[in-house]
């Protein structure tokens, strides 16, 4: 998924210091994906008050979405550097199409990841058989060593394990005994929660990550704190349980979130993750003039159009840094 701001500030993102145990409330802000018609999303990463948990330094969580009223999902060729994009839904379905070669479907329950590196362009647009279109867009900070890394796309369909009325499906890492194939370059947990009414549940949890619980529908207590619907809850690293709890008497979905503090600064701008501000004029230089370092995408009839760079701006943006 791209990033569609029209005016995308320029974030230079490192960890920020929590105190241990306690649960960091954080809000998400309504965004225009694109199109007349403007389908929202909720933007919980990055913000002033965090930008990173572990290498996950974005989170765009949207729907469900009525796609007669909005237009649903329609973002056109637009590239990206320096990262993984994660894409996991819970209701409808989505057209992938990279630079790669691949064609895929994104469906529920089923994790599609693909590496930028170096340079990648794709695009998205929800299937004609879609009617509510309902998940989360996700991406991942590469490291310094790995941000050139080559091309590449992944697809995993995790099982669903219960553990104390909760179901569970693991698209990255390990969690309750279950471990994805799927290949990253630091240490990352992803997982589905779906909490029964009333239930509660303790997950054995790494002390070296942080993490953070995404809440979709419902309500949820995570460890000391209270989460309502589209709220992420961040509890810095040292945690050797996960405690959720629904006190609700309807279900509660959530998406956890976790890995090691990612100890080094990024800087993102659109749809670019680098290190420095002259690298990403360069990357933006380099889509502009249909550069091969993104690769191509055979155009289709009807698809979305190529999306062209948004403006930089005329000075360098004082970047933002998570509070000290």
């Amino acid at each position: 998924m791209s990033n569609v701001d029209p005016d995308p500030a320029e974030l230079t993102c490192g960890p920020a210091p929590q105190a241990p145990g306690k649960v960091e409330i954080l809000d998400a802000r309504s965004v225009p994906l694109g199109g007349p018609r403007a389908m929202p999303v909720r933007r919980t990463l990055p913000q002033r008050q965090r930008s990173l948990i572990g290498a996950w330094c974005f989170a765009d969580h949207y729907g469900p979405d009525d796609t007669a009223a909005t237009g649903g999902m329609s973002v056109g060729p637009h590239p990206h550097t320096g990262l993984q994009t994660v894409s996991w839904l819970f209701t409808g379905e989505i057209e992938h199409r990279d630079s790669l070669g691949t064609h895929a479907l994104v469906r529920p329950g089923e994790l599609n990841l693909m590496t930028g590196g170096h340079g990648i362009c794709h695009e998205e647009v929800s299937t004609p058989e879609t009617t509510v279109l309902h998940g989360v867009q996700l991406w991942v900070a590469l490291p310094d060593e790995h941000r050139h890394a080559p091309r590449n796309f992944q697809h995993y369909a995790p099982r669903t394990v219960t553990r104390d009325g909760a179901a569970l499906r693991v698209f990255l890492g390990s969690l309750a005994g279950e471990t994805s194939p799927v290949e990253t370059f630091t240490p990352l947990l992803g997982a589905e929660i779906v909490l029964a009414p009333g239930a509660s549940v303790s997950l054995p949890a790494d002390p070296a990550f942080e993490h953070g619980v995404l809440v979709d529908t419902g309500e949820l207590t995570f460890a000391d704190a209270s989460l309502q619907r589209a709220q992420l809850g961040y509890l810095a690293a040292g945690a050797s349980a996960l405690d959720l709890h629904n006190p609700a008497e309807s279900p509660a979905r959530a998406v956890l979130l976790g890995g090691p503090p990612f100890g080094e600064e990024i800087l993102m701008w659109w749809n670019f993750v680098g290190r420095t501000h002259d690298e990403i004029v360069e990357y933006r230089a380099a889509w502009q003039n249909g550069s091969d370092q993104f690769g191509g995408i055979p155009p289709y009839p009807g698809g979305p159009a190529r999306l062209p760079a948004p403006a930089l701006p005329a000075v360098r943006i004082k970047p933002r840094r998570n509070p000290s």
